[in-house]
């Protein structure tokens, strides 16, 4: 997992035109960094297999084998499909505390935080706590 400028990723979006195709809760998380509430999300309590892909770009991030039930409200996995398919930037958004925003690392596009050290018993001991509205299920 790399820090990158947020200016610099390999796909450019024309932001009207993702702003059409998306409904607006997803466009807001994708470009803006929100947060769709907790439990509330399509994948968060999905066991279905597949890859999980960028909303925005389509670009695979997660697959459902690694993917695990948290409890905290959000679609968790313990690591992304690849080390470079996600890019990790700091997050003091809720200074004093420190967080690590996990964007797409084709297009830029928020997908959520990732924890560390939280004790889930999991290969890495992360937690990629990931927006459902992010992400778009690609079925085996």
């Amino acid at each position: 997992m790399t820090q990158q400028d947020p200016q610099e990723f390999p796909t450019k979006l024309d932001e009207s035109k993702l702003k059409e195709r998306l409904d607006p809760l997803s466009y807001d998380v994708l470009r803006n960094a929100a947060t769709e509430r907790p439990f509330t999300g399509e994948y968060n309590d999905s066991d279905q297999v597949g890859s999980y892909r960028c909303k925005a770009c389509g670009y695979e991030l997660f697959r459902s084998e690694t993917k695990f039930h948290s409890g905290c409200g959000w679609p968790s996995f313990y690591a992304p499909v690849a080390d470079d398919a996600v890019v990790l930037l700091e997050d003091a958004s809720l200074a004093p505390r420190i967080r690590t925003e996990v964007r797409c690392a084709n297009c830029g596009s928020h997908l959520g935080h990732v924890f560390e050290g939280e004790g889930y018993k999991v290969p890495t001991d992360q937690r990629w706590c990931i927006n459902s509205v992010a992400l778009v299920l690609e079925h085996k």
